[in-house]
Formats: structure tokens, C-alpha cells, sequence
């Protein structure tokens, strides 16, 4: 397994130390004490550190119901199932996405029906998606690209005038707002991912939002083995899952949740450091944010500009990496996976939009605890090999 702040140089295989990792979660005193209570405790799971972590979570997204998994991929799966996506159902969604999006619709039964994206945001595009709706679709799985909610209230409005299920992945867009309005809240169930890259981290874990009672109940159940409310242990009354998440971590989360203005405050400064020092650098598109939007950033992602392709931007990676500085092609496309691309007869150019983007996409170090200086670092070594290698 490669050991956090290393990376494989793609011309060699050498292992390289990295001087500045893509990323490093932000764990401070206050979580490690926490996490050390629930360790003196008789709870390390299914205990109260659970049930406060959803409160938690709820209360500052302003949903009716929140349940904790153990992973953005099985609260994307159990939202799905609940909703009771299954054989002979579509379920629209985007080839630009960490892939679980894609497999989560798989492992239901369903058929992804995927729909190319907005050229800006990176989201699935809005006006695409009413093309691919058909008497099959049963939802839409609309993806916060990087923490970026743009043009989901327009995403709403198709989905609720087809009467369609929205199963909103903010796995990546915890602290976004659109219009004043959080990531989180406009889907019929939305999904937050926790893994250690992310806004906030429980080490693993998920969480599921919804408004819906029954929703939340069925996936109360289908988290734990199908177990009944208030039900004996060993009853169960549908096929569940063991995908529960442990007070430890969820003890993690109540602390970094706490600390979720301040971690947003930092990543938006790291992010505008980005923005000023690669301002005047007409070989790179980035990014900026949408009028209306206020994001939490999850990574920051540089485009080379559309005169380049992905053999320049291979090399500037390899280059990048051989120099100390992690970093990483966010996200290769959905369709061209292998296996995704034997199953539904995906080719080259079938979504021109998302494979143009995804060959020319740079992810640049990010993180809370990343300084000033390091930024000009990378700002620096990235200009001076984009002189060399374009």
C-alpha cells in the first residue's frame, strides 16, 4: 500500500517522498481527546456518540432525519435502495465523478445513464439531462464536482417536473452554499462523504440526509443488517448491510463538524492564494466560483487550456511528482473505465465535454494546514515546468 505523502512516479515505478502531499486531514487536541473518551467507554459502537454526530449534522444542514454510515459509497447505495431503485430502472447521472457514483446505481440492479457536463462547473448539465429521461428512469444522481453546487436548483426543478427521485451526492461539498442554500439539501436524500480528504473527516464514514421518515427508517435498517426499530438482535426482517458507523468515529466527526467555519475559512484562503498566484497565467484555466455560489473547497483543480491535451498534462504531472510536489488527474472518466466501458459499450467521444476536461485536469496540493509559502512553491515549480513541458 503507498504510505501517505508518497507517490509512484508514472516513468519508473520509483516510490518518491513528497515534500508537499495532495493532501492531510486537520486533527487537532479537542478530536483526539474525544476519541479517547469513547475508548473509556463501554460504547465503541451503536452508542450515543452515534445518535449526537446525526444530530450534529442535521442541526447545522437543517434536515428533518440524518443517518450515519460507513462511507459516502453505502449511504449513495442505501439512499438508492430505499428509494427502491432496482432491476429494469435508469438512473441519470455523470461520467466526471469519483466512480462510485456510477457503481453504487450498479450494485442496485439499475443502468447508469450517463449525461455530459457543463463545460464550467464540471456538474452534470442541466440542459442535457431532460434528453436522457425515459419511461425507465426512477432518479437522478446529480454529483457536487469538487464542492460545487452549481445549477442545482435547476436540476430540482427537472427532476420535480418528471417526478423524479434526486439522490444529491455532496460527498465532496460539505459547507457549499448555493444562493444561501447548503449542499445537501436538495435531494430527495443526499449523501456526505468522510474519508480523510474531505471537509471534514471521520477516518471512513457517510451520512445520509433526508427529510423523508420513512426513508431514513428503511435505511436505519438496511445499515444494520435489517434489523427492526426496537427489534431483538438476532431479527431481522429485510436483507441489511453491516454499514454502520462506530461511535469512535462518529466521536471524530461531532469535533470536526464543530470546527466546520473555521476549516471552511482556511480552505477558501488556500484556495484564493491559488487564484492570485496563477492569475496572470493564460496556459492554465482556473477556478473560479459560479455568481450565487459560496464553496467549501474539496480539492483544488487547474485545467491546462484546451489547446493541450492529456499527453502534456501527463508529463507535467510526472514532472510535478519527480520535483516532491503531489499531485493528481481528478477524475479520469467514468465510461472509459474498463469495466464500465465493457458493460454499456462506452467509447472515446461519447461525452466529449467530460473526457476534454478530464485529459487536461491538474489537482494541486490542498489541505487546511497548507501555507503560503508552500502554495508559491507549487505555484512556482507548476509555472516554471509549464514552460518546459508545453
Amino acid at each position: 500500500m503507498r504510505r501517505p505523502g508518497r507517490s509512484e512516479c508514472r516513468c519508473c515505478s520509483k516510490e518518491i517522498v513528497m515534500r508537499i502531499p495532495l493532501s492531510r486531514p486537520d486533527i487537532t487536541e479537542r478530536e483526539i481527546e474525544r476519541i479517547v473518551d469513547v475508548l473509556r467507554s463501554p460504547h465503541l459502537s451503536m452508542g450515543p456518540a452515534v445518535g449526537e454526530f446525526e444530530d450534529a449534522v442535521t442541526a447545522y444542514l437543517g434536515r428533518r432525519r440524518a443517518v450515519a454510515v460507513n462511507s459516502g459509497t453505502s449511504g449513495l447505495f442505501l439512499s438508492l435502495l430505499a428509494l427502491g431503485v432496482g432491476e429494469g430502472d435508469e438512473v441519470v447521472t455523470t461520467p466526471f465523478t469519483f466512480i462510485a457514483s456510477t457503481t453504487t446505481v450498479i450494485m442496485t440492479g439499475a443502468r447508469p445513464v450517463l449525461v455530459d457536463i457543463d463545460p464550467v462547473s464540471l456538474n452534470i448539465d442541466p440542459q442535457r439531462i431532460e434528453a436522457a429521461i425515459g419511461k425507465h428512469t426512477k432518479a437522478v444522481l446529480p454529483v457536487e464536482v469538487f464542492g460545487n453546487p452549481a445549477g442545482f436548483d435547476a436540476i430540482g426543478r427537472i427532476a420535480q417536473r418528471h417526478r423524479l427521485a434526486v439522490v444529491e451526492d455532496s460527498c465532496e461539498a460539505l459547507g457549499s452554499t448555493l444562493h444561501g442554500r447548503k449542499a445537501g439539501t436538495f435531494g430527495t436524500a443526499s449523501v456526505f462523504g468522510f474519508y480523510p480528504n474531505k471537509q471534514i473527516t471521520t477516518g471512513e464514514g457517510g451520512m445520509i440526509l433526508t427529510d423523508d421518515d420513512r426513508l431514513a427508517d428503511l435505511c436505519v435498517s438496511l445499515r444494520n443488517q435489517g434489523r427492526g426499530a426496537g427489534g431483538d438482535w438476532l431479527a431481522h426482517e429485510r436483507l441489511g448491510y453491516n454499514f454502520r458507523l462506530s461511535d469512535i468515529n462518529s466521536a471524530l466527526g461531532i469535533v470536526q463538524l464543530s470546527r466546520i467555519d473555521e476549516i471552511k475559512a482556511r480552505r477558501r484562503q488556500v484556495a484564493g492564494w491559488y487564484q492570485e498566484m496563477l492569475a496572470d497565467e493564460d496556459r492554465l484555466i482556473v477556478p473560479r466560483e459560479a455568481t450565487g455560489c459560496e464553496m467549501n473547497w474539496f480539492v483544488f483543480v487547474v485545467q491546462l487550456a484546451e489547446r493541450f491535451g492529456i499527453e502534456q498534462r501527463d508529463r507535467i504531472l510526472s514532472e510535478m511528482s519527480r520535483q516532491g510536489i503531489q499531485v493528481s488527474n481528478y477524475f479520469p472518466p467514468v465510461h472509459l473505465q474498463p469495466f464500465i466501458a465493457e458493460r454499456y459499450g462506452y467509447r472515446a467521444g461519447d461525452f466529449p465535454v467530460a473526457e476534454s476536461v478530464s485529459g487536461r485536469t491538474i489537482a494541486l496540493p490542498f489541505h487546511n494546514r497548507l501555507t503560503q509559502d508552500e502554495t508559491a512553491i507549487v505555484c512556482g515549480t507548476l509555472k516554471a515546468i509549464l514552460d518546459t513541458c508545453l
